[in-house]
């Protein structure tokens, strides 16, 4: 089931916003697919599948090594309009955004 953003809160601030009103890049929804793969859909509607596979061979992955585990894979969700983990890892919304643009298909580099 994709995650839908409503409304969303920075909470270091206080602040929130409204998505609809945010830049076009910002992830409006993610589904977690089989094999490290992750369906995302923009707010203007972009939409492409994120290959995060590489993660699993990463000589040394960082804040990613969680991401490793199928079941830690899966915890991701959208937060402030970035694809994110509990452990703080993210994937850069307007870098997916552009790696799509020509392609429907994109591998994290990791």
């Amino acid at each position: 089931m994709p995650s839908q953003a409503i409304a969303e809160k920075d909470t270091a601030t206080g602040i929130s916003f409204a998505p609809a009103a945010t830049a076009p890049w910002r992830v409006k929804a993610v589904t977690v697919l089989p094999g490290y793969r992750l369906a995302v859909t923009f707010m203007d509607g972009r939409s492409g599948t994120i290959d995060c596979a590489l993660i699993r061979d990463a000589s040394n992955p960082g804040i990613y090594a969680p991401l490793a585990t199928p079941e830690y894979f899966a915890q991701a969700h959208i937060e402030l309009g970035a694809i994110t983990w509990p452990n703080g890892a993210d994937l850069d919304p307007a870098w997916m955004y552009e790696a799509l643009a020509d392609r429907q298909l994109w591998a994290v580099p990791f």
